[in-house]
């Protein structure tokens, strides 16, 4: 199952913008002598429409409702509407989206002149081919009816839309328009009140939504637990695809670990030599280690580096992260690049057996290509090292 077109949310979904809304909710209460609790406890005016709000939140009656809309506005237009901020990675999800020629839209309760002039604050309006919000003079719009409007203009069917929001209304509106519904929960909204609005899908993260788009994503139904042990953790998943169909997948968890590309001022690799148990073979590998739970990974990186090789450097910069089995394995290992060393003495954990290689680096080239070295990170590391020095 592929999706051709995203409806989304806008407050709460593509920006974060809470703390304008909250402030001038604050304001607006404040200036009408309403009691009312510290401004980041007015949550429930995001998603809503204003007027709504008021009436349900704190009594107020139609007309007093009106007055406060009007001066919710009048801090809002001028300073709250940029208190907002975009979530980190939406404009690399809107860039991904429109390669792979998905149309997408925007189905707002907030004043369509406040999304665009946002978008065009940030910099992303032009990926959007439909906006719908709603205006100054009609802004209680059933969301429903919007996220209609939105796939009309949008020329796509039901059948082939997602609906991504935060809150119960966006999923309610969607269901209404028996269109599919992904719970985002970056936002203000819970995972409980989404699935219980009735939501298609969870994403916990940004590229969750791709992934659904494009019929790759697999949602998480019952986690069955096998082993937990001293490192890893091994459970079985039941899982429902994109298209409905049920599967199972085996998992191991493994809390991520470091490891350093590190060269001498002898254009040498510091390489480790030791004997993997589950290959009963000596290796060689760069230095690394596992992430102590809560542990910084550069901090990790710094200690591991210290402990198998004596070593410290000037220079200890992130290099990237690499997947190294993402078959069956949540493992991330997080790479550093260090110059500038010093030697001093090593820290090997009782356990721990190896030797410190300084290995010239058209060496560790060779040894790659004709398989002596076998390491995932280090193969990686090396060839990585090897192509960012031709610049």
């Amino acid at each position: 199952m592929r999706y051709s077109a995203v409806i989304f949310d806008f407050d709460g979904t593509i920006c974060d913008t809470g703390e304008g809304i909250l402030k001038s909710a604050k304001y607006a209460l404040d200036s009408f002598g309403y009691e009312t609790p510290d401004y980041n406890e007015l949550t429930y005016f995001i998603g809503p429409p204003l007027l709504i709000t008021f009436q349900e939140k704190f009594g107020a009656d139609p007309s007093k409702a009106d007055e406060l809309v009007k001066k919710f506005r009048e801090r809002y237009t001028n300073k709250g509407v940029f208190e907002s901020r975009l979530y980190d990675g939406i404009k690399e999800l809107l860039i991904s989206l429109k390669r792979n020629n998905i149309k997408i839209g925007i189905a707002s309760s907030k004043p369509q002149d406040y999304i665009e002039t946002l978008l065009d604050h940030f910099g992303i309006k032009s990926y959007f081919d439909v906006i719908c919000g709603v205006t100054f003079t009609a802004d209680c719009e059933a969301k429903a009816n919007i996220i209609a409007r939105c796939q009309k203009q949008l020329g796509v069917a039901g059948n082939i839309c997602l609906v991504a929001g935060d809150k119960k209304y966006d999923i309610e509106g969607a269901k209404a328009d028996i269109i599919d519904s992904v719970g985002v929960l970056w936002g203000y909204g819970t995972k409980f009140e989404l699935i219980e609005a009735g939501a298609k899908f969870i994403a916990e993260k940004l590229e969750d939504i791709e992934s659904i788009v494009l019929g790759f994503y697999e949602q998480t139904e019952e986690i069955q637990g096998i082993f937990n042990g001293n490192i890893i953790n091994v459970h079985t998943d039941k899982i429902t695809l994109v298209d409905g169909t049920e599967a199972v997948r085996e998992v191991v968890d493994h809390p991520g670990g470091v490891a350093i590309v590190s060269l001498t001022d002898n254009n040498e690799i510091i390489l480790v030599r030791q004997f993997r148990y589950p290959y009963k073979e000596t290796i060689y590998e760069i230095p690394a280690g596992k992430l102590e739970a809560g542990e910084n990974p550069r901090d990790a990186a710094l200690r591991e580096f210290s402990e198998e090789c004596g070593a410290s450097a000037e220079k200890f910069e992130p290099f990237g992260e690499i997947y190294p089995t993402p078959g069956y394995c949540g493992e991330i290992i997080r790479l550093f690049y260090a110059a500038g060393l010093t030697f001093g003495e090593q820290n090997l954990d009782a356990d721990e057996y190896l030797d410190v290689v300084k290995m010239p680096f058209n060496e560790c080239i060779s040894k790659i290509m004709n398989g002596e070295i076998k390491d995932a990170k280090t193969v990686i590391g090396i060839l990585k090292l090897k192509e960012l020095m031709k610049l």
